[in-house]
């Protein structure tokens, strides 16, 4: 069972990875952080985009290699690769940042990197207004990500919900996180997992 977990910087993706790993003894594939352009990217956009972003996809692209071999009953990963392109590298595009021919050359190895990888069996989509993020930010106090325009975060979570509305055509399992915490309220997390152990049981079957 692959399950991805999807949504805004600061929704709360690696924090819900780490509860429901160790609920269900799964395999967690976390998002690397230790990109190495990051912090450069934040400081200039327009010089950096097309250098993260390939990073980006050079990571994920080696973690689902690591997927498809692994013998794990239940798999979880933090972020997917469809965010990197339908996300972050098409506003890039979008906001002038990244150009139209970095872009075109991102989008190509992306296409043949996606027709050999599984779509997840569930999504979990953790949508998220900026104040929630722009707190939940803060609070992890990650250098590199403190100067990150609440602009940009209204921008992403437009993209965010274009594609999990009219693009993404797997199953997908929304929390707001703005109403619901999955981390203070019990609740939450049980009402997800009943979803995850329905569809555990469908692929036993």
């Amino acid at each position: 069972m692959y399950i991805a977990i999807a949504g805004n910087i600061g929704s709360g993706k690696t924090t819900l990875t780490e509860i429901l790993t160790r609920r269900y003894g799964a395999k967690a594939y976390l998002e690397d952080t230790d990109n190495p352009y990051i912090g450069d990217f934040y400081e200039d956009m327009n010089r950096w985009s097309f250098n993260l972003q390939i990073s980006f996809l050079g990571s994920r692209i080696r973690q689902t290699m690591d997927m498809l071999s692994e013998n794990a009953e239940v798999i979880f990963q933090d972020r997917t690769v469809y965010e990197d392109a339908h996300i972050f590298a098409d506003n890039l595009h979008r906001m002038g940042l990244m150009s139209s021919r970095d872009f075109g050359t991102y989008m190509k190895i992306f296409n043949l990197v996606t027709n050999l990888i599984p779509k997840p069996d569930l999504l979990i989509y953790l949508k998220a207004g900026v104040p929630t993020l722009t707190a939940q930010i803060r609070r992890r106090g990650r250098a590199y990500e403190m100067n990150i325009d609440e602009a940009y975060l209204s921008r992403l979570n437009e993209k965010y919900e274009h594609w999990i509305n009219d693009l993404y055509d797997g199953e997908v399992f929304v929390i707001d996180k703005d109403r619901e915490d999955f981390v203070s309220d019990p609740a939450v997390l049980e009402k997800l997992c009943a979803r995850l152990d329905a569809l555990r049981q469908n692929e036993v079957r």
